[in-house]
């Protein structure tokens, strides 16, 4: 709320960070906040400057060749917010790398302003990034398993067609979801209300969450499953009760303990001698897009309202009134 000028890059925030947009929506009605967007041309529900979906633009722009390199240079809390959809892109190195050097050159009288955002859509994937898990779902699907283990995933990223005939698949989660249908044997969690666990939010804040009701039928808490199978296949984790385990949790990543405490990104240094490294060019043939571009089903993007009786009635009330003439 406090920037002046905001650049997005590669991102439709309203959809993919919904809370993200209203603060950008509210800076733009209160405090003058001016925006630009590299990308497809979409509804954020306020004005911006769209500057084209061309990655030239971006490069333009990192060389002061730009129109738009001048409001940049003059802002005084300037903030670069990237879509974490163009890093994926066989061209998302250099991106990153045009980006990093044009948050680099881009001063604010503020020290310890933070010019450059990566916006994440997946709920947590930054804290599963800071205790060592490895993004995308490529190595499995080249793998040749002889059994998945699939924890909470329900977005459909892995099918029974990307595995072997003879792999096993078991799935612990809530709700029996996408993950649950592809499943040899399920293990029942428990959802967010039914237990106590550590969640991150967009802005990188560890924080926790208490027990509201008790888990349904044979659910359990999803350490407590971990912990017996560990047991049973004969590699015991030495993990009794919670508190041991956020112990282990504060050696790995210590930030994710200090509940309500945001942790300053401070591998600016680094990230910039990797960039450095990058030989990838820029795709200037492949224009810079988003998947989300208008929400079909908004009453469907989680597995809880996936299995809510009371949604699945909201979207046929949508339906019906989108057929409706009146």
């Amino acid at each position: 709320e406090e920037a002046d000028l905001v650049l997005l890059v590669g991102t439709n925030p309203r959809l993919e960070a919904p809370l993200l947009n209203s603060r950008l929506r509210k800076g733009y009605i209160h405090n003058e906040l001016q925006v630009a967007l590299i990308g497809p041309k979409v509804d954020l529900r306020y004005d911006y400057e769209h500057l084209g979906d061309d990655t030239n633009v971006l490069k333009e722009i990192v060389g002061g060749r730009h129109q738009f390199s001048s409001k940049l240079k003059s802002a005084k809390k300037p903030l670069i917010i990237v879509g974490s959809e163009v890093l994926e892109r066989s061209d998302g190195a250099a991106i990153l790398s045009a980006v990093q050097t044009l948050a680099l050159n881009t001063a604010s009288e503020d020290k310890e302003w933070k010019v450059l955002n990566i916006l994440h859509k997946v709920a947590s994937q930054v804290a599963a990034f800071d205790i060592g898990y490895t993004p995308g779902v490529d190595k499995i699907r080249e793998g040749n398993l002889k059994a998945l283990f699939l924890i909470g995933a329900d977005e459909g990223a892995i099918d029974k067609a990307d595995l072997p005939k003879d792999c096993f698949v078991i799935y612990q989660g809530h709700h029996g979801d996408q993950g649950a249908s592809i499943a040899d044997a399920i293990l029942p969690g428990a959802a967010y209300t039914e237990k106590q666990a550590t969640y991150v939010n967009t802005e990188g804040r560890a924080q926790e969450t208490l027990v509201a009701v008790t888990a349904p039928g044979r659910a359990r808490e999803d350490w407590k499953i971990i912990r017996a199978l560990s047991e049973i296949v004969g590699a015991k984790l030495p993990y009794d009760n919670l508190d041991e385990i956020r112990d282990r949790l504060e050696e790995v990543a210590p930030h994710l303990t200090r509940y309500g405490s945001a942790e300053d990104a401070n591998y600016f240094k680094q990230a910039e001698q990797l960039a450095q490294k990058i030989k990838t060019q820029l795709d200037n043939c492949t224009p810079i897009d988003v998947k989300l571009k208008e929400l079909q089903d908004y009453f469907m993007t989680d597995s809880i309202s996936r299995a809510s009786p009371t949604m699945a009635k909201c979207v046929q009330a949508v339906l019906k009134q989108k057929q409706s003439k009146f």
